[in-house]
């Protein structure tokens, strides 16, 4: 799985800018005292920390091409997202969900290859843009940790029964409909768990004046820049390119029946109401072939006399061995504790989904050739070696399993959604924002 954390190559660029455009403000204004402009649990939102997301979420606007909608309701919808991310982070560190600093290393090297550049160079460039490397560095170690809270509560609690699955592959899949792409956007206004009768008028009167606009023609990225509570407002709530399976079931319904650029009528969920726009229509005709990966590892499993520390010193020594000329297949008929010990480690082709998601978001970030760092997994860490890939078309087995996966997707985001509704219900928020 490649990096999910919010566009992390582009985030270095709208850093800077935002930066540069900080700096130019504070050099002919004077600096507003901070102060608290929201309380979450036992942390604060300061009104810096606003304001340095604001202008970030200004400066991505304008290079998206989006019209900039008013500060305040951007503002209020910044504040929110702050709330939110306070919220998630503190679920992370109250269950001992954390990003190591191998991790981090790992995914910083990433972006800095995205960038083209090495991990000094990269870290060069921030300095000349005024941008503090450790700030940047635990910026990503936030992004990162929110996108693993979300695979270990949301994602992997996810279950698609085999009728489900039946349904699917007699369905849309031998209908052709599975296959034609839709490019859909979306503004959700959240609903709170145990919303009251006049809450929900409330905010389903805030749904239709925001609908009556796009009627009247009002640009859809900017009224969802300041209107949706989705985590992908600031890119006017765009879903990206999908086929109908990908979406959520309440949008697929109603996406089917629209033309490009037509706005559906508001949609109500038990996450709260939902407008929904097609952008454009792809046809489709078959199902797209998959790629395998070969891959081999070694694992060192931990347990009451192996700890974490012990597996990772133990994994690191095998691979400063390797990078001196030992085998990797030698090293995991003699150490790995696994069944593929035997063959060297060896676990054949594997298509997506066959690992858990630890194994595979690490693999899929590897090129042939390449070896992993120390990587945990339920089953303890592993060394992961890429030796090729290759694209196969899809057996009646493996359709099944693509299958599952696309049902899992089509659900990911509404319980990602409900999820969050139910952390922010859950936890104390007093938003002084207002309190000027």
């Amino acid at each position: 799985m490649a990096l999910s954390f919010r566009t992390l190559v582009l985030f270095f660029s709208f850093v800077g800018a935002a930066c540069a455009q900080t700096a130019q403000r504070t050099a002919s204004e004077p600096i507003p005292a901070d102060r608290i402009v929201a309380v979450v649990n036992d942390e604060v939102v300061t009104l810096h920390e606003l304001r340095t997301r604001l202008d970030l979420a200004l400066v991505q606007l304008k290079k998206q091409g989006t019209p900039l909608p008013p500060r305040n309701e951007l503002e209020k919808q910044m504040l929110e997202r702050l709330v939110m991310d306070k919220v998630q982070l503190q679920i992370a560190r109250d269950t001992g969900l954390r990003i190591d600093d191998a991790q981090l290393d790992q995914a910083l090297q990433r972006i800095a290859a995205n960038n083209k550049m090495s991990l000094a160079q990269f870290r060069d460039a921030l300095q000349k843009d005024g941008i503090l490397f450790a700030k940047f560095r635990e910026e990503i170690r936030e992004e990162m940790t929110l996108s693993r809270v979300r695979e270990r509560d949301v994602d992997s609690k996810i279950i698609i029964s085999e009728g489900e699955i039946d349904n699917y592959l007699s369905g849309d899949l031998a209908k052709g409909t599975a296959t034609e792409e839709y490019e859909v956007a979306h503004i959700l206004l959240r609903a709170p768990e145990s919303a009251s009768p006049e809450q929900i008028q409330k905010l389903k009167a805030k749904a239709e004046q925001v609908y009556e606009r796009l009627q009247k023609g009002d640009d859809f990225a900017q009224l969802a820049a300041s209107n949706s509570d989705a985590p992908d407002a600031l890119q006017g709530g765009s879903l990206g390119v999908r086929t109908l399976d990908r979406l959520p079931a309440i949008f697929a319904e109603v996406v089917a029946k629209l033309k490009d650029g037509e706005v559906a009528p508001m949609l109500r969920s038990p996450n709260g109401f939902h407008i929904v726009k097609l952008i454009a229509k792809r046809g489709g005709a078959t199902l797209p072939p998959v790629q395998q990966t070969r891959a081999r590892h070694i694992l060192i499993k931990v347990n009451e006399v192996v700890s974490e520390g012990d597996a990772k010193h133990k994994l690191a020594g095998l691979l400063d061995r390797i990078k001196h000329g030992e085998k990797f297949e030698e090293l995991a008929k003699l150490f790995s504790q696994d069944g593929s010990a035997p063959k060297g480690g060896d676990l054949g082709w594997i298509y997506p989904g066959d690992t858990v998601p630890e194994f595979e978001r690490a693999m899929s970030q590897l090129q042939p050739g390449e070896i992993s760092q120390p990587i945990q997994s339920p089953f303890g860490f592993h060394l992961i070696e890429v030796l090729e890939r290759r694209v196969q078309d899809v057996s009646a087995d493996r359709q099944r399993m693509a299958a599952r996966q696309v049902l899992r997707e089509r659900k990911m985001d509404e319980a990602y959604q409900d999820w969050l509704r139910q952390a922010r219900d859950n936890a104390y928020v007093e938003l002084r924002l207002e309190d000027r």
